[in-house]
């Protein structure tokens, strides 16, 4: 059975944009580095635009490294399809004064939703810093954290902000208090809504959502998906980001390293199920880490009826 058949055979007939919950869905991409990968990244949203997402998120690279790359993505998404995009913008390698030139640069294209992010710096050569590193040092003159990021986007401009969270704890958090504490710096700067680092336990984001609401964290909580294309990766980018991966999943991915087809029907299943877990706990809105792939994420949308219009009939 190939994943179509799949699709076919397990969603519900629902020509809907929404499920009659109103779910809906958002989804990330990152700058493409070659010819060959930005027309893979263009192959997925048009692939993924007619979902009508709520928004599309594009990334920011360690250090800053993707910065105008990222400017020419996310304008040129939201000019060519309409879909109201969103900047990655981190405090990473650059003053406040220049982040916040990128900022007006980014409300003078039309740009109105800003990701503000801490950042992580490039890897070094001891191994420190990059992603779940522990070598992060403020920019001399820079925004120090996420939360004053936040502060000083909202003194540029009146932008929507979105900031991320973490259900199972930032890697450098000294604890889970300390982790739900910067939060509510955030949402007390001006954020928004929270979009949460990817996970693998769905238990994980209802007891973090408890506990966020007890702290009077009252904006919405987006359960960050991220697909498994593969699963050794997905493993190490969860060791990084502090993300448990349980015993049964490995168990379940077990053997499907040269069964790509399997491997996505597996994949597929699993966030399918994890989805509808949260949908039945009241999670509204979904927010997919498509790694400029599509064909993953329209799968698992069109099973949760996450669906483009269909035309009238005559």
């Amino acid at each position: 059975m190939s994943l179509a058949d799949l699709v076919d055979a397990v969603a519900p007939p629902k020509p809907l944009l929404e499920s009659p919950s109103g779910l809906r869905v958002s989804f990330e991409f990152f700058p493409p580095k070659t010819e060959k990968m930005q027309e893979s990244l263009w192959q997925s949203i048009h692939r993924l635009a007619p979902l009508g997402p709520a928004f599309v998120s594009v990334t920011y690279g360690a250090g800053g490294s993707t910065r105008e790359r990222t400017h020419a993505t996310v304008t040129a998404i939201q000019a060519e399809t309409g879909i109201p995009a969103a900047a990655h913008l981190t405090c990473v390698a650059a003053t406040q004064e220049e982040i916040d030139a990128v900022a007006r640069a980014y409300w003078d294209a039309g740009i109105r939703h800003i990701v503000a992010l801490r950042g992580d710096p490039p890897p070094r050569p001891d191994g420190t810093g990059g992603l779940g590193g522990t070598g992060y040092q403020p920019h001399p003159g820079g925004y120090a954290y996420a939360a004053d990021l936040v502060a000083g986007l909202k003194r540029v401009a009146d932008f929507e902000i979105s900031v991320a969270c973490f259900p199972e704890v930032h890697p450098e958090a000294r604890s889970a208090e300390d982790d739900l504490d910067n939060l509510r710096r955030k949402v007390d700067a001006g954020a928004c809504r929270a979009i949460s680092q990817f996970f693998f336990d769905p238990d994980a984001f209802l007891r973090f959502r408890d506990k966020a609401a007890a702290r009077g964290i009252d904006i919405p909580l987006v359960p960050g998906v991220m697909p498994i294309m593969n699963f050794a990766k997905a493993v190490e980018m969860g060791g990084k980001c502090n993300c448990a991966v349980p015993a049964w999943m490995t168990d379940l991915f077990d053997g499907l390293d040269e069964t790509p087809e399997t491997r996505q029907l597996v994949a597929a299943t699993v966030a399918v199920e994890q989805c509808r877990y949260l949908e039945r706990e009241g999670v509204k809105q979904f927010h997919f880490y498509t790694l400029n792939r599509a064909e993953l994420t329209v799968a698992i949308c069109h099973m949760l009826g996450v669906r483009a219009k269909r035309p009238p009939t005559a």
